[in-house]
């Protein structure tokens, strides 16, 4: 367990990250796409990493990536830098600019359980050549595996911080600390993360940065610096279709949300309001109001059920999306369901 003990200048300055980090998205998921919980959160993406990693320069680039980083637990933290936000290339270019003596420190520990070849010796040895390998492989698996989904990945992880800031502008930090993942707890003034080390820290006094991503593995990541915000990344389920308002019609009726909410009770064929915001990766509230405003147009029935309520699609509903191109009211689980979501920590 991770205590981070933070004070009024970090609580001060608790914000999002303005955007995904392409490199340290790419090299999260490339460590963690071939964990079956993982792989259910992002369905797509983990089909087309097991097609392209058998073939060609993907299988190249992945081999090298598993030889050289490892399977599970902590990555070194230079490779998932705070510089570098802007591209594949701008990342790499932080990776590079690292101290040698840091490579050495972080790839040294890393490889402490991992059997010593001459590749992995060179890469903790800072060789300017195998950096530039690793690079090489990054930018190429990147390339094949995530660039042709990055714009859902951008409008997924934009709508989760939409999400999670309308839960603490009306609820507060401590309700927003609450809804991040299973493994985070707040305890103030200490944030408690389950994640691959333990310790107790102080905050830095330069906040705190929150990062969702269904890439991030089965645990939260931390990344602590001198002078710099804490950086955690966490799990965080991601609608199984990241559609947006502008290339979808059901989208720009209803908004990008709430169309969402009316698919995935048509292919559940009925949904708690937990249940409903787990799948569509939105906070309790958000998924309530939600249910409440498609109830208010006759496109969603509500029943109480014991504690809960379930809400199901109407006639009219389900009548709305066999017009729309490309929906159906097919019953069955969502990837959510199937995954079982949220995920038991190893």
């Amino acid at each position: 367990m991770l205590r981070l003990h933070l004070g009024p200048a970090d609580l001060c300055r608790v914000r999002f990250g303005d955007r995904l980090h392409p490199v340290g998205t790419a090299l999260l998921a490339g460590q963690w796409l071939r964990d079956p919980t993982v792989a259910a959160m992002a369905p797509t993406l983990a089909e087309r990493a097991a097609a392209l990693e058998s073939t060609g320069a993907a299988q190249a680039a992945t081999a090298i990536l598993r030889h050289l980083l490892p399977a599970r637990g902590r990555l070194p933290d230079f490779v998932t830098p705070f510089a570098g936000v802007e591209s594949v290339a701008a990342g790499l270019e932080a990776i590079q600019a690292t101290p040698a003596r840091r490579v050495r420190a972080e790839v040294g520990a890393a490889y402490a359980d991992v059997t010593a070849t001459p590749l992995r010796r060179r890469f903790a040895a800072a060789d300017p050549e195998m950096l530039d390998l690793f690079g090489g492989a990054v930018r190429t698996w990147f390339d094949a595996v995530l660039a042709p989904h990055w714009s859902d990945l951008v409008s997924a992880y934009r709508q989760q911080v939409t999400c999670a800031s309308q839960r603490l502008a009306q609820h507060g930090l401590a309700s927003l600390f609450a809804g991040l993942h299973p493994a985070i707890r707040w305890r103030e003034p200490v944030l408690e993360v389950r994640t691959w080390w333990d310790g107790d820290l102080p905050g830095t006094g330069h906040g705190l940065i929150l990062l969702p991503s269904p890439l991030a593995g089965p645990r939260p990541r931390v990344l602590v610096e001198p002078d710099r915000p804490i950086l955690l990344v966490y799990p965080a389920l991601m609608p199984p279709r990241a559609a947006t308002a502008e290339g979808d019609p059901l989208g720009r009726l209803l908004g990008a949300t709430r169309a969402l909410v009316l698919r995935e009770l048509a292919t559940a064929g009925g949904m708690t309001t937990t249940v409903l915001s787990r799948a569509v990766g939105i906070s309790l509230s958000s998924a309530s109001e939600h249910a409440t405003a498609l109830r208010a147009t006759g496109l969603v029935a509500s029943e109480r059920e014991g504690g809960a309520v379930r809400h199901h699609l109407t006639a009219l509903g389900a009548n709305l999306l066999r017009g729309l191109p490309g929906d159906s009211s097919k019953a069955g689980p969502s990837p959510a369901q199937e995954a079982g979501w949220p995920p038991a920590l190893p």
